[in-house]
């Protein structure tokens, strides 16, 4: 039975917690990579205060059909403070 994006999600979310010891911040994103999911989160890398100084780590997660971590790559960091434009 394929997984709804918000259990493929969730999954990513644990998993990544779980391989990295990293705590969760946000969902940027999820969907299909041929045969996987990817999914885009944040975690936090470095807790500060005031928490707008918090590091963040952004990764990619690839996930098969069933929600099993495939792989992950962080792919940057940023301030909680920072914003993109677009």
């Amino acid at each position: 039975m394929a997984l709804s994006i918000t259990k493929l999600a969730e999954k990513a979310r644990g998993e990544l917690s779980k391989a990295t010891g990293l705590d969760f911040s946000s969902i940027l994103g999820v969907g299909r990579e041929n045969s996987s999911w990817k999914v885009t989160l944040e975690m936090v890398e470095k807790h500060s205060i005031p928490d707008q100084m918090d590091i963040l780590g952004i990764y990619e997660v690839l996930l098969d059909e069933e929600g099993h971590l495939i792989e992950f790559n962080r792919r940057g960091l940023r301030k909680r403070m920072d914003i993109e434009s677009v």
